[in-house]
């Protein structure tokens, strides 16, 4: 189950989600407490696209395609 759906569409190619700043504290899976559910979000999202499985960088070729690229002058 995701806990985070509800904040998923609010989640930016950028990789940022805009929080609130209200104080309703909240605990991820591993029992760590984050200001609110948003913030948990974010946090949670932001290690997701760091281990490659949220954001998709647009105009960023993989790795495999960009050093078998040929330079024209």
């Amino acid at each position: 189950q995701d806990d985070c759906r509800e904040f998923r569409s609010q989640f930016e190619a950028t990789g940022r989600l805009s929080c609130t700043r209200e104080n309703d504290p909240v605990r991820d899976a591993s029992g760590r407490q984050h200001t609110n559910k948003c913030l948990m979000c974010a946090e949670k999202f932001k290690r997701e696209a760091h281990r490659g499985g949220g954001i998709v960088q647009r105009n960023k070729l993989p790795t495999s395609e960009r050093t078998n690229q040929v330079r024209c002058s």
